[in-house]
């Protein structure tokens, strides 16, 4: 059967088929694939959502599934992509609602598309099948140094490219950051677990509490480069930048040797560990990120009565999610501006009672996209406080290999095209390359990496990247739903939250909400076409079209990698060449294909698609 023409079946979740001839709805819909750079410009330019995603995730496409209410279908087209949907639907850092659509001006707020994520994972049937595509074993035997996000996603990867792949995790337990940094109420560990045993479930033999490198009882990264393959070093940025203070001697930290003073990251990774963590009354956090907002969070739920976040710019450039922000606000945590310490006021016995703080200005703007903010001299100012919980970022460390490799400016491991490290067979990903980010750039560079490892390790490639452009029969969204308003997650009641860690804060989406929000994705990946050749150029589509997204043109641009370009609009009828569709308008509301008069216009779901060579 040629690939104009291949039969898919829909099957029902939940469809009985102990009954005889229950086969599902069967649809037979052509299909083909394209590497047409016109077909993946066109998905790029389009679907600005998957493109933002760091591990590409089809995200019109398990959006429809939850209108469909197919929720098991909607958590493997996410598992595809981002292996740990559970996950990331708690605490995904949302690139994709930044770029969505329906955000755009004039369009209302961006779809949830974080918390429909997090739909699939939570309602799948508890019958529900994991579908991997899996290779034949290879005999190959790589090592994965690190069981956080990327090394986890790398391993997965590999497992089902048909390899033996063995982690080495100096922690007890897996998840890295995941299950050290992050707080309990907003990741439950039994989601955590879950979704790290599926990801594992395919035979990687997890090795825990080993360390590599060049400590007392660890294992060398020599040996492994013998007794592996590959090794896949994928251990994150798992060290606290200094605080830099005033008066500070080269090579002393006056952070560390204050009572009273603790790095974030050390904080909570110690309280994971089962470390007994106090704070005092009035609590100061130093920070702007995701480790700054948990630590005030988790300040409060010990007991602090006063917990304030001082930022060196202003809360307006905080890079979290605003909700985050929104919930720490609610649980009384003060959010405070413009300054930066400089130096810490301590008792005649060392122990922490202030900080130091100059005031600061904004400036322009930093190569890192972020505000500059620049001191104003004899503005020093102290405040009194208990507690300094310093986040103010985190580095990789290095200093652990036993084998040198080449780093770039910044500390981090270099790499080449082909994700290999300086040392033959020794590849690197995540934050061990690129320094610290999110949980999804890790996942999706660890994808990417795994790619090329197996590529390096086979001699060709064996998975590549198309466009599948599969027709559809009709509209599949109502102009109706461009009115629906962004749907509020629920949350526990504040006063319950201070009862321990593990109180959940965001508890999901009901059925009858998550239908809504979905509803609301103008499903990007719909591509709307008209045929030239049938067109009668009635206008009867630009009448009926809500926006400005049907233009005569003249012509269209096509760019140096070829995909399309601008429209050239036509203003004049002898100049006219052609009715366009302009996707990047268009809300996929059907009102054109609808009134067509020719039935000219043509609808087809376009999306990326992973293809085995």
């Amino acid at each position: 059967m040629s690939d104009q023409a291949k039969r898919k079946i829909h099957i029902e979740e939940g469809e009985d088929f102990s009954e005889t001839q229950a086969f599902g709805q069967r649809i037979v819909t052509p299909i083909r694939y394209s590497t047409d750079p016109r077909d993946v410009g066109w998905v790029k330019e389009n679907i600005p959502c998957q493109t933002a995603c760091p591990a590409s995730t089809n995200i019109p496409a398990y959006i429809r599934m939850i209108t469909e209410k197919r929720f098991g279908r909607s958590y493997e087209i996410n598992r595809m992509a981002n292996v740990l949907p559970g996950v990331l639907g708690r605490i995904c850092s949302r690139p994709c609602e930044d770029v969505c659509r329906h955000g755009w001006p004039g369009n209302g707020e961006p779809v949830a598309i974080c918390h429909l994520k997090r739909v699939a994972a939570d309602n799948k049937s508890e019958a529900h099948r994991l579908n991997e595509s899996l290779f034949a074993p290879t005999g190959k035997r790589i090592a994965v140094v690190g069981a956080g996000p990327s090394g986890i996603a790398a391993a997965h990867d590999l497992t089902i490219l048909g390899h033996d792949v063995t982690i080495y995790e100096r922690e007890e337990d897996p998840g890295g950051m995941l299950a050290y940094g992050i707080p309990e109420f907003r990741l439950p560990r039994d989601v955590l677990a879950v979704e790290l045993r599926n990801a594992m479930r395919l035979g990687v033999d997890l090795k825990t509490g080993i360390a590599i490198g060049k400590g007392k009882g660890a294992v060398r990264l020599a040996k492994l480069r013998k007794d592996y393959d590959a090794v896949l070093l994928a251990t994150g940025c798992m060290a606290a930048i200094p605080l830099p203070l005033h008066g500070a001697k080269e090579g002393e930290d006056p952070a560390r040797s204050a009572p009273g003073v603790e790095y974030g990251l050390d904080f909570l990774m110690e309280m994971h560990r089962g470390v007994k963590k106090t704070v005092g009354k009035r609590v100061f956090v130093v920070g702007a990120g995701f480790t700054a907002l948990d630590c005030a969070r988790v300040a409060r739920r010990l007991g602090a009565e006063e917990v304030t976040i001082h930022l060196r710019t202003t809360e307006e450039y905080i890079p979290v999610a605003k909700e985050e922000i929104f919930e720490a606000k609610r649980e009384s945590i003060n959010i405070l501006g413009l300054r930066t310490p400089v130096g810490l006021l301590t008792s005649p016995k060392g122990k922490l009672r202030g900080v130091r703080f100059v005031q600061n200005r904004l400036g322009g703007w930093r190569a890192s996209g972020r505000r500059q903010a620049i001191p104003i001299e004899g503005s020093e100012f102290d405040v009194e406080c208990d507690t300094l919980l310093v986040a103010i970022g985190q580095i990789t460390v290095n200093d652990y290999l036993d084998q040198p490799v080449d780093l770039d400016r910044w500390g981090n491991v270099s790499v080449g095209e082909d994700g290999m490290t300086s040392l033959d067979g020794l590849f690197a990903a995540g934050d061990f390359v690129g320094g610290a980010s999110t949980v999804i750039e890790a996942v999706g560079h660890g994808r990417e990496i795994a790619l090329k490892l197996d590529t390096w390790l086979m001699g060709r490639a064996r998975r590549k990247e198309v466009v599948k452009v599969e027709a559809v029969a009709e509209p599949l969204r109502e102009r109706a739903f461009d009115f629906i308003p962004l749907q509020e997650m629920h949350t526990s009641p504040v006063n319950g939250r201070f009862d321990g860690l593990k109180v959940e804060v965001e508890e999901g989406y009901d059925l009858d909400t998550a239908y809504e929000e979905a509803k609301r994705c103008y499903l990007c990946y719909l591509r709307y076409e008209i045929d030239i050749d049938n067109c009668i150029y009635c206008r009867a589509c630009i009448e009926v079209a809500p926006r400005n997204c049907i233009k005569l043109v003249q012509g269209v641009d096509i760019r140096d990698d070829g995909a399309y370009g601008e429209l050239q609009e036509a203003r004049e009828w002898d100049k006219v060449g052609a009715i366009w569709i302009d996707n990047n308008e268009c809300i996929r509301c059907g009102a054109c294909f609808i009134v067509c008069p020719t039935r000219c216009i043509s609808i087809t779901r376009t999306e990326m698609f992973s293809q085995d060579i």
